[in-house]
């Protein structure tokens, strides 16, 4: 299994969590990039206005999954096993996951980070 992470290339804690991600990254098969990418909604089939609402998870088979769901599945690719998308597919996991997700996303340009994906490579953004 493989993929790309799509996040917020503007925000601070995103980028942050992004570059934590990627050196956690064992297999090689995380991928990312920033959702102010020309043509990801298209690519994503999601409406431009809805774009910025979450992260999102495009995986080889064109499967694409958004908030918390997305990030487990980014986690586990990352290390290589599949244990942190089963957990969120635990019942009562997944919503509480979700409220949490929903919660940090809606303030996450409050929460301290590093410089923006955006500023530091404007071309890919």
């Amino acid at each position: 299994m493989s993929g790309t992470l799509f996040f917020d290339g503007n925000c601070g804690m995103c980028t942050r969590s992004r570059n934590f991600l990627l050196k956690l990254n064992r297999t090689g098969d995380l991928h990312t990039e920033p959702l102010q990418t020309p043509g990801t909604a298209e690519r994503l089939g999601v409406a431009d206005s809805n774009l910025m609402d979450s992260v999102r998870w495009l995986d080889t088979e064109g499967n694409v999954y958004a908030g918390a769901e997305a990030a487990n599945a980014a986690v586990s690719v990352a290390l290589g096993t599949r244990i942190p998308l089963m957990i969120y597919r635990i019942p009562g996991i997944r919503s509480l996951e979700e409220a949490v997700y929903r919660w940090v996303a809606d303030h996450r340009y409050r929460f301290p980070g590093t410089t923006p994906y955006c500023e530091s490579n404007p071309v890919a953004c």
